[in-house]
Order: structure tokens, then sequence, then C-alpha cells
């Protein structure tokens, strides 16, 4: 056999390979039952404004008044309806068992057909309002929650959130969600998030999702400065990007060029980067991957 011939067979079958690692990686991540949170609040009337609440349960030392640092949880599934926040509860609930104070934030997605990411600019409110309704909430339902020792994770599209909130006060002026100074985060840790919509545009990442979520070609440019997190830096918020270097699902060059554009901006952006990870097992409880994530949460929140 040809040389070129045994190249392309090796590739072949090293493809088949990470596809079938990426298959076992979210089978596992979505073989948790979900696990019902301690408390629920509503931060608006429609029935996706609402927020999960998660007691910290875990052995770590806290200070003596018996306060935790609160992780806001913003779950991915390409901003499309069919993903909701059950989905990551048991990595909500396992941050919780590591001593945190968890609140896992619902959110409306893609509205009539299940295949259409996200609604704009109704993603976009909810998710603003979650964070500003927050420390009332958590004060009311999760006394342990510390609000001044906020991180916001969250996971894929939920990923790209979590940038966002941190980046509000980049906002064009004239945006609805723009803040006056940053919001009062000790710091974001995003896991394999969508950070460089031009880059995840041109990658066709979950089939269009950036696109659809900015209400399609037509709106993107106009849309893409309120809403790119690689087009709002430097935050000046301590930030960490998780990242599994197999991950097929969102490629490492997306992170990477966010953290790029951060340090053209003059920022330092960690970037963890797992090798033999694919997209899901930074959201596994099981995963040794979960565990790094963790620890980076930890890294800013104590």
């Amino acid at each position: 056999m040809p040389d070129d011939a045994v190249a392309r067979e090796h590739g072949a079958a090293e493809a088949l390979a990470v596809a079938a690692r990426a298959a076992e990686e979210e089978k596992s991540a979505f073989s948790h039952p979900p696990v019902d949170p301690d408390a629920t609040a509503a931060y608006g009337g429609h029935p996706d404004q609402v927020i999960d609440f998660y007691a910290p349960r875990g052995p770590e030392s806290r200070p003596d008044d018996g306060s935790a640092p609160l992780v806001v949880v913003l779950h991915g599934g390409a901003w499309r309806a069919p993903y909701d926040r059950r989905h990551i509860t048991p990595f909500a609930a396992f941050l919780a068992r590591r001593g945190f104070a968890v609140a896992n934030v619902e959110y409306r997605r893609g509205e009539d057909d299940p295949a259409v990411a996200g609604r704009w600019p109704d993603t976009f409110d909810d998710v603003a309002a979650a964070l500003d309704a927050l420390p009332a909430l958590a004060a009311a339902h999760l006394p342990q929650a510390d609000p001044r020792r906020t991180v916001v994770t969250g996971h894929s599209a939920g990923g790209h959130l979590a940038l966002w909130v941190a980046a509000r006060h980049l906002l064009p002026a004239d945006a609805p969600w723009f803040l006056a100074r940053p919001a009062p985060l000790r710091g974001v840790v995003a896991l394999a998030p969508v950070a460089d919509f031009g880059v995840a545009a041109k990658l066709d990442v979950c089939s269009d999702a950036v696109r659809q979520l900015l209400g399609g070609e037509g709106h993107f440019a106009e849309r893409q400065p309120y809403a790119d997190p690689a087009l709002l830096v430097p935050t000046g918020i301590a930030t960490t990007l998780v990242q599994g270097r197999a991950d097929i699902d969102l490629p490492e060059i997306v992170a990477e060029s966010y953290a790029d554009a951060a340090a053209k901006a003059g920022e330092v952006v960690g970037v963890t980067l797992l090798a033999d990870v694919g997209h899901f097992p930074l959201i596994d409880p099981v995963a040794d991957a979960c565990a790094v994530v963790a620890e980076e949460i930890a890294q800013l929140a104590w």
C-alpha cells in the first residue's frame, strides 16, 4: 500500500477513535441523575427565569461565620431549548460537596425550533437580570453564600455567558446590559467556552449556533460588539479558561484566540489545557478533569 494511502487509513482510524472517545465522554457526563436543589427562586416572570441554589456540604474549612464562596453556574447546550439547567445539576452538586455555595442559573434559549440557538435579546436579558438579582436572592435563599467572593463558571455556551457577564462594563454604552463599573466578581472560570465568535463562526461550532444566537447572518456584524467576549477585553477580572485538548465540539483554538485577544489588550488570561480530555469531562463529576475545574475555581474564590 502506498505511503499516502497508509497515512489516510491511519488518519481515518484515529478520527474514529477520537469520535468514539468523545461519545463515551458525553454518555458519562449525561448518565448522572439530576440533583434537586435546596431552594429555587425566580428573578423574573418567565418559567425559565429561575435560579437553583445548592448549600455547601464539603469538608473544606470556611471562615468562622460559616460562609462560603458563591459559584454561579451557567449551563451550556449551544443556547438551544432542549438543553436546560437540569443536565448540569450533578456538576452543581459536585461543587457544593467541595464546599461552595452554588447558584445554577436558567435562562431563555431557542424558542419554537429546538435546532435554533438562543433568542436575541432575551438570552442576554435573562443572564444580566439573573446576575443583578443574585445578591438579594442568595441572601434570602442561601445565607451561607458570601457574595463578596463570587466566581462565575460556565460550560460551552455557558462559558461564553460567563465571560460576557464579566465584560458588561465594556459593552457599547447603548447596550441595555451595560454596567458603569466592573461587576463585583472574584473571577471567571470558563470551561471550553465559545470565547471568540469570529473563530467559532468560521469553524461552524455547534452547527451555526453563534450566528443563530445573534439573529442570523444579517445581524451578526452589528450585534457582535454586544456579545463577543473576544471583543470585550480587557475586563480587569481574573479569568481562567479550562480546555480539553481533545475537544472536537469546541476546538482549543477558540479559547486560545480569546486569550490572544486579551493579551493584545494588555491582560493575562490563564489557560489550562488538559491532554486527552474532550468537551464533557469538565462537567462530569466522576472525571479527573472536573476535579481540576474545582481547583481552578477554588484558586479564585478563596
